[in-house]
């Protein structure tokens, strides 16, 4: 991330980051800098924290006796917290699943412009993704980058397991498979080739009856 926005982004991050791990509050690091930690590419700009729900006003008074500004906005799934211009996102029910022991489990530590930090898999970020798509949101030019820079480290069975009921994750999923990023079925699987009937064919514009 060479940009200067994105510089001054990394600062904010290394410094809440610092506040978190001082005060011995359990978070990972996700969204796009968690892409951009294991070596990714994401066209967002944000610096988004996982926490649980009951480390929420803890959190919070750390930030802000650090110089932080807390925002408690109306959605009731984060906080929010500013260092001057710059926000960053303190989440605790993502896709409207809660952050959980579990979820740190499914972390990796990795160094973020020399500081170490838990950062979400590229697995469960792919799973995060695909499962914010929805009728009012469906944008699917911000998953191919991290779908494309990370898919070498994502578990896709488990993705296709964990989205099975998103039908806009199974949407981007064969998009991926017709753009030959990954394969639509498990590892392995030849896709099925539906034969051209004769009736079918006369149904076709190009078709002969």
């Amino acid at each position: 991330m060479d940009d200067r926005g994105d510089e001054t982004l990394l600062a904010t991050l290394k410094r809440v980051a610092a506040v978190l791990k001082q005060s011995e509050i359990p978070f990972a690091l996700g969204g796009s800098f968690a892409v951009y930690a294991h070596g990714g590419h994401s066209s967002d700009h944000d610096v988004d924290f996982l926490i649980r729900e009951q480390d929420t006003e803890r959190a919070l008074e750390a930030l802000v006796e650090a110089g932080f500004t807390a925002e408690r906005p109306p959605e009731d799934w984060l906080v929010k917290v500013w260092d001057h211009d710059r926000l960053v996102d303190l989440i605790h029910r993502p896709i409207e699943t809660p952050v959980t022991d579990e979820t740190f489990r499914d972390t990796v530590v990795r160094p973020v412009d020399a500081i170490h930090m838990p950062v979400l898999s590229a697995t469960h970020l792919m799973v995060h993704k695909l499962l914010s798509f929805s009728q009012h949101y469906c944008d699917f030019a911000r998953g191919l980058p991290l779908a494309r820079s990370l898919r070498e480290q994502i578990d896709w069975d488990r993705v296709r397991k964990e989205t099975a009921h998103s039908p806009y994750a199974e949407a981007f999923l064969v998009l991926l498979d017709r753009l030959d990023v990954v394969p639509y079925g498990p590892a392995g699987e030849e896709k099925e080739v539906m034969p051209v009937t004769t009736a079918s064919a006369a149904r076709s514009p190009h078709g002969q009856a």
